[in-house]
This record gives C-alpha cells, structure tokens and sequence, in this order.
C-alpha cells in the first residue's frame, strides 16, 4: 500500500549541530495531519532516538516517514558500520557511543530499547561492514 504522505531526511555522521532536526520535523508534520496524544508522543520520541543513532554511531544515512490510513512509520536506513552484536545493543545502559557524542550528553545506552518500547512494531536488521535498518510502525487505531 502507497503512504498518504512520504518524506526522507538525510541524516550526517557527527553531525551534531543539525541533531534533532528531522525528528522535530516529523512530529510538526504529524501534527498538521492531525495525529496527536499518545501516538504523537511515541512517535517524538522513537525519530528522536533513531535519528541521534544515525548521528552518533552510523557513517550516515536517511530517515523516511511514511503515513498510512492506519500507522504512521519510520524507517531509518544507514551505511555502516552495522551492529556486531544486536542482543547486546538491545540491553538498557549498553552504548558504543564515542567521547564526543559522550561529552555532549548523548550516549546513555538508551536509544535502541527507547524506540523499541514507543513502537507498536518493530524490526531492526544489522550487516557489520554493510549498515543498519530499523522500522517502526505506530498504530494511529
């Protein structure tokens, strides 16, 4: 099925300035759609997340949204380095964040299990050397 409304944000490696800016991006547009409460909220919060994992540990990528009749969905897609052990990358507090991003407050640990818990759905496949793709569905039901 075709989405009601598509749009990609690029997203650069380290960059920390521009941090924020697709996911604020997305919840205004969702908003001037119409999605509110509870789905809006889960929605900031997992772009936010995502879109700062694309910033701190990928060499770059894209962040689409798509809006369906019944979801709203992220998927951020990204070129290496990949994920050499997604259990653990699961784990709560567990972060491969550099001093950089660690100095800028970012970095806890929290990113992955915060987007898995504010999605209805969730997937997310990894290739070390290759990249990471991660897709979240909202239910707006």
């Amino acid at each position: 099925m075709e989405p009601l409304f598509k749009t990609v944000y690029q997203v650069a490696k380290a960059d920390y300035t521009s941090a924020g800016h697709a996911s604020a991006d997305i919840k205004r547009k969702l908003k001037q759609l119409g999605v509110g409460g509870d789905v809006l909220r889960r929605v900031a919060v997992a772009s936010y997340e995502v879109e700062l994992n694309l910033v701190i540990h990928s060499l770059g990528g894209e962040l689409e949204l798509n809006v369906f009749p019944d979801a709203v969905q992220l998927v951020s897609a990204d070129v290496g380095p990949g994920i050499p052990d997604l259990a653990m990358a699961m784990k709560e507090g567990y972060s491969t964040a550099n001093d950089e991003a660690r100095s800028l407050g970012f970095g806890a640990g929290m990113g992955l299990p915060n987007m898995k818990r504010n999605a209805d759905e969730f997937n997310i496949e990894s290739t070390v050397g290759v990249g990471t793709t991660i897709t979240m569905r909202f239910h707006l039901a």
